[in-house]
């Protein structure tokens, strides 16, 4: 989640100051409730792949953003909405498509969970991970090119493997949207909250966020555990994130609509019923 935009000096103080003002918040949160309350928690198994996100976290992050002129990409009321929804169900899991400067932003947030980030750009992995070695994040390759857009949003209908009633990623070859090389725990755990502003997607040949788009849609469909899987996308003002929110997505379960993120709540596919027998997605 690399930004490529200048942010004014006035811009980047109220968004520091934001950005510090919610992570205490949340610090504040942990410390009142405690890591024993489960009344706001989901309940979560712990796993060895995985450093856990303790306190210490929160104040690494505070530490890092006051002393910082490098700010979270996005806004402070963009930045809300994912926050009121990680502070109802943390500690969880929680899979960010994408590793920038708001990464440790984002796992301070969800203390004690499970936060994994996604990355096309392995040099940039080393550069995060040189000032946050805390953080988890894994290399991604893409299979797809932000030119090839339409022609997979014409095509995909047609491949069977595609289709809502296959359902599934790992080793879906046949199916151009799905993403067969993420990291095993990916595909064997359940996403509680999946933030998609990664990978890149403003040139031709960027990867574009077509196939995370269709995938993060699969795992919230393929979801066993109860209630909702809650999805985040960025930078729906271009074309392509719009129409794929639009396609998969569905405008039926977006929740909320702030600047340039939609957020939208999707059932599992087992909690789906009427509408078009399952041949598509919405």
């Amino acid at each position: 989640m690399k930004s490529n935009l200048p942010v004014l000096p006035e811009r980047r103080l109220f968004l520091a100051i934001s950005a510090i003002a919610l992570i205490g918040a949340g610090l504040l949160l942990f410390t009142f409730i405690g890591p024993d309350n489960t009344r706001f928690f989901c309940n979560q198994p712990t796993s060895d792949n995985f450093h856990p996100m303790t306190a210490p976290m929160q104040l690494k992050a505070i530490l890092h953003y006051a002393t910082s002129r490098i700010v979270p990409q996005q806004s402070f009321s963009e930045i809300t909405v994912s926050f009121d929804v990680l502070r109802s169900i943390s500690p969880c899991n929680f899979l960010v498509f994408g590793l920038g400067h708001d990464s440790l932003m984002w796992a301070s947030f969800n203390t004690g969970g499970k936060t994994l980030f996604l990355e096309e750009d392995p040099t940039w992995v080393q550069t995060v991970l040189k000032d946050a070695p805390d953080l988890n994040a894994a290399v991604v390759k893409y299979r797809t090119k932000l030119s090839e857009a339409d022609e997979l949003m014409n095509t995909y209908r047609s491949e069977p493997e595609c289709a809502p009633s296959k359902s599934y990623i790992q080793g879906n070859t046949r199916c151009r949207l799905a993403l067969t090389s993420l990291p095993d725990e990916v595909y064997n755990k359940e996403w509680d909250m999946i933030m998609i502003d990664a990978p890149r997607g403003y040139f031709a040949e960027a990867p574009g966020r077509m196939a995370a788009i269709y995938s993060a849609t699969v795992m919230a469909r393929n979801r066993k555990k109860s209630g909702v899987t809650h999805v985040f996308l960025h930078d729906v003002n271009r074309k392509v994130e719009k129409a794929y929110a639009n396609e998969f997505l569905c405008k039926k379960y977006l929740k909320h609509a702030v600047g340039r993120l939609w957020h939208f709540e999707i059932p599992p596919a087992s909690n789906i019923t009427g509408g078009n027998d399952g041949a598509w997605f919405c």
